[in-house]
């Protein structure tokens, strides 16, 4: 969207002109002119709503430094929210007739994706920690079964793979079991399940694996239901067999609601509303569910954040102090411009309109912390396993393929990765308590 297109004019006599704005522009007042726009539309005040939006527009731009282009992607949720709820309806009307709100965001072919996932150690650092972990938990196994609830489109397995086929007792027979999940948020992939699940078996193939691959239908919306009663179904095959069973999680649990879905009684055209009930949520049936399969490994890797909160301005707040490091690895080493780039922040920027813009069934990105993961887990019987001296030596040897700013650091038995000393992403192995 060109944002300058929203207001042009100064809002009231007086305010200062665009040149005299710039003593606006850190980050610290861009996130409360946002905060103060949030609390305007919130309280329906046109006005004072669209006097913030000139000042945010004049010092925002969407080709600006990283911390405008990351001020203009909220600015532009924050319409999108008052177009969707009908508050502001002027502010609305306005933005829905002058700006382009939609998001380009990109679907990948394989070889585009693959090389999206080695710009940065954001998915990486995931990959290389849990596969050491599920590596050492399988040790001496001759059938593993990988349950991969993954938002990258099975892109760690290859790599894991590899590592599984030069194990000195020889390959095991590998079986992987991905949700059918109909993904309507990005990353995008320009394949089906039957493509990318013939291209696993003849790259396992190739390194004389024999891996059998299965699609499920199922969804993060119900708690992958669905996939749930199929392991439950094949569990007492995996202790007959000597299975090893390994759910690898790599950031899509947090697309489970971490709510209960209750009926309405008496309404028509929303069947369904969000009952904040941390005994009874989903997020916790789902791992109490896990626990009840007895495991070989869990492995959970999300980013460490808390995008929960029911409060817009909460969540406004938590997500503009984290989604600053994405922003800001880009400006580090993609040039202005570059196609890369461009995707890359248009998955952010469809992030944010999320996080801001939506609620509901439709606000999916519902990131928590890494400690409300852990008491999570330890609620649903599990118990946590150190990464070992290796598994932290492969994720540094990855880090140094990449920009300086990134930093590995342990919490407990967990690894965390870093950005300029802020926590990004973490990596947690556990078994049954």
């Amino acid at each position: 969207m060109n944002t300058n297109q929203i207001h042009q004019a100064r809002p009231w006599p007086g305010f200062p002109t665009s040149k005299g704005l710039a003593s606006f522009g850190d980050a610290n007042c861009m996130e409360q002119l946002l905060v103060h726009c949030a609390n305007a539309m919130e309280s329906n005040d046109a006005t004072l709503a669209q006097q913030i939006l000139w000042v945010l527009n004049n010092i925002a731009p969407p080709d600006g430094d990283s911390n405008q282009r990351l001020t203009c992607a909220f600015l532009r949720a924050l319409i999108v929210r008052a177009s969707k709820s009908g508050t502001c309806k002027l502010l609305a009307a306005m933005a829905n007739a002058r700006c382009n709100l939609s998001i380009d965001t990109h679907t990948f072919s394989v070889i585009e994706f693959a090389n999206f996932v080695d710009l940065t150690p954001w998915h990486r650092f995931g990959f290389t920690a849990a596969n050491a972990a599920i590596l050492e938990a399988v040790e001496g196994y001759s059938i593993i079964h990988i349950v991969d609830l993954s938002s990258t489109h099975c892109m760690q397995i290859p790599t894991l793979i590899d590592a599984i086929a030069n194990r000195l007792e020889g390959p095991p027979m590998v079986k992987l079991t991905v949700p059918g999940v109909s993904k309507d948020f990005p990353p995008m992939l320009d394949l089906t399940y039957e493509e990318l699940g013939s291209k696993l078996v003849n790259f396992a193939r190739s390194r004389n694996v024999m891996l059998e691959f299965r699609v499920v239908p199922s969804t993060h919306a119900d708690g992958f239901a669905s996939l749930i009663d199929q392991l439950r179904l094949q569990h007492l095959v995996y202790a007959e067999t000597g299975e090893a069973l390994v759910i690898n999680c790599h950031m899509m649990l947090h697309y489970i609601p971490e709510e209960t879905l209750s009926p309405l009684p008496n309404a028509n055209s929303i069947p369904y509303t969000f009952e904040p009930s941390p005994k009874r949520s989903l997020r916790t049936m789902f791992l109490k569910a896990l626990r009840g399969l007895n495991p070989t490994i869990v492995v959970l890797v999300d980013e460490d954040a808390d995008l929960t909160p029911n409060n817009l301005v909460c969540r406004l707040r938590s997500a503009f102090n984290y989604l600053w490091i994405p922003y800001d690895t880009m400006e580090a080493f993609l040039p202005k411009g570059s196609k890369q780039r461009q995707w890359y922040e248009a998955d952010i920027c469809w992030k944010i309109e999320n996080v801001i813009a939506q609620e509901g069934l439709q606000r999916v990105e519902r990131v928590e912390t890494k400690s409300r993961w852990v008491q999570r887990m330890r609620n649903a019987e599990f118990r946590g396993v150190s990464f070992g001296e290796e598994a932290v030596s492969e994720v540094k040897t990855m880090l140094d393929e990449h920009a300086a700013g990134w930093g590995l650091k342990k919490e407990e038995e967990d690894v965390v990765l870093t950005w300029k000393g802020h926590n990004v992403v973490f990596a947690a192995a556990w078994v049954p308590a």
